[in-house]
């Protein structure tokens, strides 16, 4: 890869799926149950930019359907399968009447969600749609992120250190996640004061397998090798260990 080249992001994703299954955090199982007292109605959720499933895959607890939806094909390969879950790969420029055959028709959603993946977006598009398939009233939209993950003050400064060696080859898109979504624009009426956060217990393999996931290092060899060293060092306990890894999430939610 070439040094000062920022990657491709759908391909990044296709080629590091399998990965991504396996060392993405996943996500509290509290948030799905918030989000379905939100809406009315459970009969069809839309999770888009839905990778591997991580979000689909709980929400069909709440909901009859769920449609996710990715410009990734491989990361769709690699979804968790559930009856009720319908995946399909769209082109990033899908249509209206792609959209109702694959998705339903107009006012037809009762919830959308985007987990770690509307920074990617056309957001005019994208909202666009939502507001056409989200039902009304009731329809919710819920977007959310992590990005940071927090284990203790030593691997904390560790990590600060080298973000400045990450950026460099993040897409543009990244700023907004590390603005925490405060930037993000969304035309939507919000609910406000939502505070929520992973908590997983990873061993430093584990913890290092994380970042082999993020669209800035994949294929940043010699990056991943520096950082990895130094978080060995300030790992302060045998890398068998689990350590309490926290990824704080930052959200915007909001109804039509």
């Amino acid at each position: 890869m070439e040094e000062n080249k920022v990657p491709n992001v759908k391909e990044v994703y296709g080629t590091v799926a399998k990965t991504y299954a396996q060392f993405r955090p996943r996500y509290p199982p509290h948030l799905f149950s918030f989000l379905s007292s939100l809406t009315p109605r459970h009969h069809l959720a839309w999770d888009v930019g839905t990778g591997t499933g991580q979000a689909a895959i709980e929400l069909s607890k709440y909901y009859t359907r769920v449609v996710g939806t990715d410009t990734s094909e491989g990361q769709i390969q690699h979804a968790e399968q559930h009856p009720n879950i319908s995946y399909a790969v769209t082109a990033q420029s899908v249509t209206d009447q792609q959209l109702h055959s694959i998705v339903g028709p107009e006012s037809s959603v009762d919830l959308v969600t985007v987990a770690t993946a509307v920074h990617w977006f056309d957001l005019d598009k994208f909202y666009a749609q939502v507001k056409h398939v989200l039902k009304k009233p009731g329809g919710v939209i819920a977007v959310w992120a992590y990005w940071k993950p927090i284990v203790d003050p030593a691997v904390d400064a560790v990590f600060e250190r080298f973000l400045s060696r990450f950026y460099p080859f993040s897409h543009p898109a990244w700023k907004l996640l590390l603005e925490d979504y405060e930037s993000l624009p969304f035309p939507f009426a919000q609910v406000e004061g939502i505070k929520m956060e992973i908590e997983e217990q990873r061993t430093f393999d584990e913890y290092m397998g994380y970042f082999r996931t993020r669209h800035a290092l994949v294929g940043r060899e010699e990056i991943l090798k520096e950082f990895s060293a130094e978080v060995e060092a300030a790992w302060g306990a045998p890398l068998h260990v689990t350590k309490a890894v926290k990824f704080p999430l930052c959200f915007k939610i909001g109804k039509v």
